[in-house]
Protein backbone atom coordinates (compact mmCIF):
# COMPACT_ATOMS: atom_id res chain seq x y z
CA UNK A 1 0.00 0.00 0.00
CA UNK A 2 1.87 3.32 -1.29
CA UNK A 3 1.69 6.29 1.09
CA UNK A 4 -1.11 8.36 -0.62
CA UNK A 5 -3.56 5.37 -0.16
CA UNK A 6 -2.60 5.22 3.57
CA UNK A 7 -3.28 8.67 4.06
CA UNK A 8 -6.51 8.64 2.44
CA UNK A 9 -7.53 5.63 4.75
CA UNK A 10 -6.51 8.11 7.53
CA UNK A 11 -8.41 10.83 6.88
CA UNK A 12 -11.34 9.13 6.15
CA UNK A 13 -11.45 7.64 9.22
CA UNK A 14 -10.78 10.51 11.32
CA UNK A 15 -13.79 11.80 9.67
CA UNK A 16 -16.04 8.61 10.33
CA UNK A 17 -14.75 8.63 13.69
CA UNK A 18 -15.93 12.85 13.95
CA UNK A 19 -19.37 12.34 12.41
CA UNK A 20 -19.91 9.41 14.56
CA UNK A 21 -19.25 10.76 17.85
CA UNK A 22 -21.27 14.58 16.88
CA UNK A 23 -24.14 12.24 16.52
CA UNK A 24 -24.69 11.27 20.38
CA UNK A 25 -26.74 13.99 21.59
CA UNK A 26 -30.57 15.01 21.87
CA UNK A 27 -33.43 15.18 19.75
CA UNK A 28 -36.90 16.85 20.41
CA UNK A 29 -40.62 15.37 21.40
CA UNK A 30 -43.31 17.51 21.98
CA UNK A 31 -43.70 18.50 25.68
CA UNK A 32 -45.54 16.89 27.85
CA UNK A 33 -46.88 18.20 30.75
CA UNK A 34 -44.90 16.68 33.87
CA UNK A 35 -42.64 15.05 31.95
CA UNK A 36 -38.83 15.86 33.62
CA UNK A 37 -36.17 17.62 31.90
CA UNK A 38 -32.47 16.45 30.78
CA UNK A 39 -30.41 16.73 33.51
CA UNK A 40 -26.47 18.14 33.47
CA UNK A 41 -26.41 19.02 30.12
CA UNK A 42 -23.85 21.95 30.36
CA UNK A 43 -21.06 20.26 32.10
CA UNK A 44 -18.20 18.74 30.80
CA UNK A 45 -18.46 20.12 26.88
CA UNK A 46 -15.19 19.54 25.40
CA UNK A 47 -13.52 22.05 22.66
CA UNK A 48 -13.80 20.03 19.85
CA UNK A 49 -17.23 22.16 18.64
CA UNK A 50 -14.63 24.31 16.78
CA UNK A 51 -12.88 22.20 14.80
CA UNK A 52 -12.11 23.04 10.98
CA UNK A 53 -12.96 20.69 8.54
CA UNK A 54 -11.68 21.24 4.96
CA UNK A 55 -14.23 21.53 1.82
CA UNK A 56 -14.94 18.03 0.28
CA UNK A 57 -18.04 16.15 0.33
CA UNK A 58 -18.81 13.79 3.48
CA UNK A 59 -18.29 10.10 2.56
CA UNK A 60 -20.80 7.35 1.80
CA UNK A 61 -22.45 6.24 4.86
CA UNK A 62 -21.55 8.85 7.72
CA UNK A 63 -24.73 10.61 9.09
CA UNK A 64 -24.63 14.53 8.24
CA UNK A 65 -23.29 16.67 10.78
CA UNK A 66 -26.22 18.94 12.45
CA UNK A 67 -24.99 22.58 11.88
CA UNK A 68 -23.33 25.21 14.35
CA UNK A 69 -20.76 22.36 15.83
CA UNK A 70 -18.26 23.45 13.70
CA UNK A 71 -16.55 26.84 12.95
CA UNK A 72 -15.84 25.89 9.59
CA UNK A 73 -17.27 23.73 7.12
CA UNK A 74 -17.82 23.85 3.03
CA UNK A 75 -14.38 26.09 3.38
CA UNK A 76 -16.44 28.50 5.07
CA UNK A 77 -14.84 30.16 8.33
CA UNK A 78 -16.58 32.23 10.87
CA UNK A 79 -14.37 34.29 12.19
CA UNK A 80 -15.10 36.63 15.24
CA UNK A 81 -13.25 39.87 15.70
CA UNK A 82 -12.58 38.48 19.38
CA UNK A 83 -13.10 35.75 21.23
CA UNK A 84 -14.25 37.25 24.69
CA UNK A 85 -16.40 40.00 25.47
CA UNK A 86 -17.26 42.14 28.64
CA UNK A 87 -20.84 42.02 29.77
CA UNK A 88 -23.36 44.66 29.26
CA UNK A 89 -26.94 45.94 27.02
CA UNK A 90 -25.07 46.96 23.91
CA UNK A 91 -21.64 45.03 23.47
CA UNK A 92 -20.31 45.37 20.06
CA UNK A 93 -20.05 42.42 18.23
CA UNK A 94 -18.40 42.32 14.78
CA UNK A 95 -16.84 39.07 12.86
CA UNK A 96 -16.37 38.16 9.16
CA UNK A 97 -17.37 34.79 6.87
CA UNK A 98 -14.16 33.55 5.56
CA UNK A 99 -14.67 32.12 2.05
CA UNK A 100 -12.78 28.90 0.37
CA UNK A 101 -9.98 31.23 -0.58
CA UNK A 102 -9.83 33.00 2.62
CA UNK A 103 -11.19 36.15 1.89
CA UNK A 104 -14.20 37.59 3.56
CA UNK A 105 -17.82 36.77 1.75
CA UNK A 106 -19.31 40.09 0.47
CA UNK A 107 -22.19 38.22 -1.71
CA UNK A 108 -25.21 36.04 -0.12
CA UNK A 109 -28.45 34.64 -1.47
CA UNK A 110 -31.26 36.33 0.68
CA UNK A 111 -33.09 34.18 2.73
CA UNK A 112 -35.75 34.51 5.04
CA UNK A 113 -35.50 38.35 4.00
CA UNK A 114 -32.01 39.05 5.32
CA UNK A 115 -28.50 37.74 3.92
CA UNK A 116 -27.19 36.71 7.11
CA UNK A 117 -29.32 35.74 10.48
CA UNK A 118 -26.99 35.54 13.61
CA UNK A 119 -27.92 33.77 16.73
CA UNK A 120 -26.20 34.07 19.77
CA UNK A 121 -27.10 32.23 23.17
CA UNK A 122 -25.46 31.52 26.23
CA UNK A 123 -24.37 27.69 26.76
CA UNK A 124 -27.15 27.03 29.63
CA UNK A 125 -29.94 27.84 27.15
CA UNK A 126 -30.66 31.52 28.39
CA UNK A 127 -30.18 34.82 27.07
CA UNK A 128 -31.37 34.22 23.06
CA UNK A 129 -30.65 36.73 20.61
CA UNK A 130 -31.54 36.53 16.82
CA UNK A 131 -30.63 40.19 15.35
CA UNK A 132 -29.59 40.79 11.75
CA UNK A 133 -26.06 42.47 11.91
CA UNK A 134 -25.28 45.15 9.00
CA UNK A 135 -22.25 43.73 6.91
CA UNK A 136 -19.97 46.89 5.62
CA UNK A 137 -18.19 46.89 2.20
CA UNK A 138 -15.55 44.75 2.91
CA UNK A 139 -17.82 42.13 4.65
CA UNK A 140 -17.21 42.86 8.09
CA UNK A 141 -20.43 42.22 9.98
CA UNK A 142 -21.28 44.23 12.89
CA UNK A 143 -24.08 44.33 15.74
CA UNK A 144 -24.82 45.11 19.60
CA UNK A 145 -25.84 42.27 21.77
CA UNK A 146 -26.87 42.24 25.67
CA UNK A 147 -24.83 39.81 27.22
CA UNK A 148 -24.28 38.49 31.18
CA UNK A 149 -21.49 36.75 32.29
CA UNK A 150 -21.19 33.21 30.63
CA UNK A 151 -19.93 31.08 27.95
CA UNK A 152 -21.80 31.95 24.39
CA UNK A 153 -22.32 30.59 21.20
CA UNK A 154 -22.74 32.42 18.35
CA UNK A 155 -23.96 31.32 15.38
CA UNK A 156 -23.77 32.42 11.51
CA UNK A 157 -27.02 31.37 9.45
CA UNK A 158 -26.22 32.25 5.74
CA UNK A 159 -26.51 31.08 2.16
CA UNK A 160 -23.16 32.08 -0.21
CA UNK A 161 -24.42 33.90 -3.50
CA UNK A 162 -24.57 31.00 -6.11
CA UNK A 163 -25.42 28.21 -4.04
CA UNK A 164 -28.75 26.54 -2.99
CA UNK A 165 -27.93 25.10 0.77
CA UNK A 166 -27.51 27.00 3.36
CA UNK A 167 -24.44 26.60 5.72
CA UNK A 168 -24.72 27.63 9.86
CA UNK A 169 -21.25 27.73 11.65
CA UNK A 170 -20.87 28.31 15.29
CA UNK A 171 -17.86 29.97 17.45
CA UNK A 172 -17.65 30.68 21.36
CA UNK A 173 -17.25 33.92 23.03
CA UNK A 174 -16.51 33.85 26.44
CA UNK A 175 -18.28 37.17 28.52
CA UNK A 176 -16.66 37.96 31.57
CA UNK A 177 -17.58 37.77 35.12
CA UNK A 178 -18.91 36.29 37.77
CA UNK A 179 -21.05 33.31 35.47
CA UNK A 180 -24.35 31.67 37.55
CA UNK A 181 -25.40 28.83 35.23
CA UNK A 182 -28.91 27.97 34.95
CA UNK A 183 -30.48 25.00 34.99
CA UNK A 184 -32.73 23.85 31.93
CA UNK A 185 -36.26 24.60 32.56
CA UNK A 186 -38.96 21.71 32.60
CA UNK A 187 -40.60 20.65 29.51
CA UNK A 188 -44.27 22.49 29.75
CA UNK A 189 -46.89 22.25 26.84
CA UNK A 190 -47.03 26.39 27.10
CA UNK A 191 -45.02 29.93 27.18
CA UNK A 192 -46.51 32.80 29.11
CA UNK A 193 -45.06 36.55 27.89
CA UNK A 194 -47.07 38.97 29.39
CA UNK A 195 -50.59 39.23 27.65
CA UNK A 196 -49.50 36.43 25.25
CA UNK A 197 -49.24 33.00 26.03
CA UNK A 198 -48.03 30.34 22.85
CA UNK A 199 -49.53 26.60 23.29
CA UNK A 200 -47.19 23.83 21.97
CA UNK A 201 -48.84 20.88 20.01
CA UNK A 202 -46.98 17.96 18.21
CA UNK A 203 -44.60 15.10 18.24
CA UNK A 204 -40.80 15.17 17.54
CA UNK A 205 -39.11 11.44 16.70
CA UNK A 206 -35.82 11.04 15.69
CA UNK A 207 -35.28 10.40 12.70
CA UNK A 208 -38.80 11.41 11.17
CA UNK A 209 -39.95 14.50 9.66
CA UNK A 210 -41.88 16.19 12.84
CA UNK A 211 -45.05 18.86 12.64
CA UNK A 212 -45.04 21.44 14.99
CA UNK A 213 -48.05 23.63 15.88
CA UNK A 214 -47.60 26.70 17.83
CA UNK A 215 -50.61 28.58 18.36
CA UNK A 216 -50.51 32.17 20.09
CA UNK A 217 -53.06 33.38 22.01
CA UNK A 218 -53.51 36.96 23.63
CA UNK A 219 -55.33 37.85 27.40
CA UNK A 220 -57.03 33.92 26.29
CA UNK A 221 -57.90 34.95 22.84
CA UNK A 222 -56.45 33.92 19.76
CA UNK A 223 -54.59 36.12 17.55
CA UNK A 224 -55.88 35.72 13.95
CA UNK A 225 -53.78 38.85 12.71
CA UNK A 226 -50.04 37.93 13.22
CA UNK A 227 -47.67 40.47 11.25
CA UNK A 228 -45.32 38.87 8.79
CA UNK A 229 -41.48 38.48 10.12
CA UNK A 230 -38.71 37.06 8.40
CA UNK A 231 -41.54 36.01 5.35
CA UNK A 232 -43.37 34.12 7.71
CA UNK A 233 -45.88 34.13 10.65
CA UNK A 234 -42.83 33.08 12.80
CA UNK A 235 -39.62 31.50 12.67
CA UNK A 236 -38.47 28.88 14.72
CA UNK A 237 -34.77 27.96 15.89
CA UNK A 238 -34.27 24.38 17.74
CA UNK A 239 -30.87 24.01 20.00
CA UNK A 240 -29.92 20.94 21.47
CA UNK A 241 -29.21 20.57 24.92
CA UNK A 242 -25.16 19.74 25.67
CA UNK A 243 -23.92 20.73 22.23
CA UNK A 244 -26.14 23.58 21.33
CA UNK A 245 -26.64 21.59 18.10
CA UNK A 246 -28.47 24.16 15.70
CA UNK A 247 -31.50 22.62 13.91
CA UNK A 248 -32.92 24.15 10.52
CA UNK A 249 -36.92 24.42 11.14
CA UNK A 250 -39.09 25.56 8.15
CA UNK A 251 -42.18 27.26 8.47
CA UNK A 252 -45.19 25.85 6.74
CA UNK A 253 -46.97 28.88 3.95
CA UNK A 254 -46.11 32.28 3.47
CA UNK A 255 -47.69 35.07 3.81
CA UNK A 256 -49.64 36.07 0.67
CA UNK A 257 -49.56 32.84 -0.78
CA UNK A 258 -53.68 32.67 -0.28
CA UNK A 259 -53.75 29.47 1.67
CA UNK A 260 -51.61 30.55 4.61
CA UNK A 261 -53.49 32.42 7.67
CA UNK A 262 -52.41 35.34 10.14
CA UNK A 263 -52.72 32.85 13.00
CA UNK A 264 -53.46 31.85 15.58
CA UNK A 265 -51.39 28.77 14.75
CA UNK A 266 -48.25 28.75 12.71
CA UNK A 267 -47.19 25.43 11.67
CA UNK A 268 -43.11 24.31 11.32
CA UNK A 269 -41.62 20.85 10.04
CA UNK A 270 -38.20 19.65 11.17
CA UNK A 271 -36.57 16.23 11.85
CA UNK A 272 -34.12 15.80 14.97
CA UNK A 273 -31.18 13.45 14.79
CA UNK A 274 -30.97 12.00 18.20
CA UNK A 275 -32.99 11.26 21.78
CA UNK A 276 -32.82 13.97 24.36
CA UNK A 277 -33.59 17.27 25.64
CA UNK A 278 -33.87 20.18 23.01
CA UNK A 279 -34.71 24.43 23.64
CA UNK A 280 -37.33 25.52 20.77
CA UNK A 281 -37.37 29.67 20.39
CA UNK A 282 -40.41 30.80 18.56
CA UNK A 283 -39.93 34.24 17.35
CA UNK A 284 -43.26 36.14 15.87
CA UNK A 285 -44.54 40.01 15.61
CA UNK A 286 -47.97 41.44 17.00
CA UNK A 287 -48.47 45.12 16.99
CA UNK A 288 -45.01 46.20 15.87
CA UNK A 289 -42.91 44.10 18.46
CA UNK A 290 -40.91 41.02 17.43
CA UNK A 291 -41.38 38.25 21.05
CA UNK A 292 -39.73 34.90 21.43
CA UNK A 293 -41.53 31.95 23.46
CA UNK A 294 -39.03 28.88 24.29
CA UNK A 295 -40.14 25.70 25.57
CA UNK A 296 -38.05 22.87 26.55
CA UNK A 297 -39.27 19.54 24.65
CA UNK A 298 -37.60 16.15 24.55
CA UNK A 299 -37.71 13.28 22.02
CA UNK A 300 -39.88 10.31 22.12
CA UNK A 301 -42.49 11.83 24.21
CA UNK A 302 -46.38 11.63 23.57
CA UNK A 303 -48.13 14.28 21.59
CA UNK A 304 -49.37 17.07 23.01
CA UNK A 305 -53.50 17.55 23.82
CA UNK A 306 -55.74 19.33 25.78
CA UNK A 307 -55.51 22.33 27.95
CA UNK A 308 -52.38 24.08 27.97
CA UNK A 309 -50.43 23.65 31.04
CA UNK A 310 -48.44 27.01 32.62
CA UNK A 311 -45.24 27.39 31.73
CA UNK A 312 -42.25 29.89 31.43
CA UNK A 313 -41.24 32.46 28.13
CA UNK A 314 -37.68 33.01 27.47
CA UNK A 315 -36.04 35.71 29.82
CA UNK A 316 -38.16 38.36 29.12
CA UNK A 317 -36.75 40.23 26.31
CA UNK A 318 -39.08 41.64 24.12
CA UNK A 319 -37.08 42.66 20.93
CA UNK A 320 -37.87 45.06 18.09
CA UNK A 321 -37.39 43.99 15.13
CA UNK A 322 -33.74 44.29 13.65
Amino acid sequence: MNTRTKLGLFAAGLVVAFAAAAGVGGVVAPVAAGSSSAGGGHEGMGSNHDAVVPPGDVPAGVPETPGGLMISERGYTLALAGDTAPAGSAVPLSFTVLGPDGAPVTDYERSHDKDLHLIVVRRDLTGFQHVHPQRSADGTWSTSLSLAPGDWRVFADFTPAGQDEGVTLGADLAVSGAYAPQPLPEPVATARLGEYSVALSGRLVPGKDAKLDLTVSRNGRPVADLEPYLAAYGHLVALRDGDLAYLHVHPEGSPGDGRTEPGPTITFHTSVPSPGAYRLFLDFRHDGVVRTAAFTVRAGGTAVTGAPEAGHGDDGHGNSDH
